[in-house]
């Protein structure tokens, strides 16, 4: 029989105590009343707090259910709290890559633009904050359905834009389980003729993901001739989204 993990046990304990507790309670409370000693009750709470799921009082250092146990069925970050992290890191990835950068988060019908750094040339561009891109036809798409929590499949019937959109559903599937096993999607003109993309997940608190970090231009520019990314490409979008993602509170 496979032995139940005996932190989580914990954690779940204090969660249950604090929840039925008429007040918060003081760090010898929770220790004394689940037999903990005060350092292993210290370090599971300050993970709980670090995750949203228990709140501390600023000014007694009392500890009480916070506001992610009513959350949990949202598994996103706030778009603003998300391009305000991102800023800097979005602006030197374009920088690095000469491409320009979109950032995303999971919508029911696709992956919504939150953040856009414009491609560092003198091209014409237009802002797209707020474009929501397709699941199946998008590297952002990709990934925020891969990734992310509680995002539904879209329907068999998929809507074909290019001659390259994968509208067979059991395509589609074999691209997904492609993604997830290398942990980075790409778009060669599935969405716009000409256009190629490559991105990456972003993690929240735990590793899950809360969202996705894209590198966009010309084919030719992400793509080698014989369709892999140019040299570099995936390594500074997965290196910009290990450090947007550190900032939302992953431990590398």
């Amino acid at each position: 029989m496979t032995r139940s993990i005996q932190s989580v046990e914990r954690a779940t304990a204090i969660l249950r105590l604090l929840a039925g507790a008429a007040g918060p309670l003081r760090l010898s409370e929770v220790a004394g009343t689940l037999g903990l000693a005060k350092p292993t009750a210290f370090g599971i709470i300050r993970t709980l707090r670090d995750a949203g799921f228990v709140h501390q009082d600023q000014l007694t250092s009392d500890y009480s259910l916070g506001d992610g146990v009513r959350h949990l069925h949202r598994s996103g970050i706030d778009p603003h709290d998300l391009r305000s992290l991102a800023t800097n890191w979005a602006d030197a990835l374009a920088s690095r890559t000469r491409l320009e950068v979109l950032i995303a988060v999971p919508e029911r019908d696709g992956a919504r633009i939150v953040h856009h750094v414009f491609r560092p040339d003198d091209s014409e561009q237009e802002l797209r904050i707020d474009e929501v891109l397709p699941f199946h036809a998008t590297a952002l798409g990709k990934v925020v359905l891969a990734f992310s929590a509680g995002i539904a499949s879209p329907s068999p019937d998929l809507e074909r834009y290019t001659r390259r959109t994968l509208t067979q559903r059991a395509a589609f599937d074999v691209e997904m389980s492609r993604v997830r096993e290398r942990g980075w999607a790409d778009e060669h003109g599935e969405l716009t003729p000409g256009v190629g993309a490559v991105s990456v997940p972003l993690r929240g608190f735990g590793g899950l993901g809360v969202g996705a970090v894209a590198v966009s231009g010309p084919l030719e520019r992400v793509f080698h001739t014989v369709g892999a990314p140019r040299d570099g490409i995936v390594a500074a979008t997965a290196s910009t989204a290990a450090a947007i993602s550190r900032s939302l509170g992953v431990h590398a």
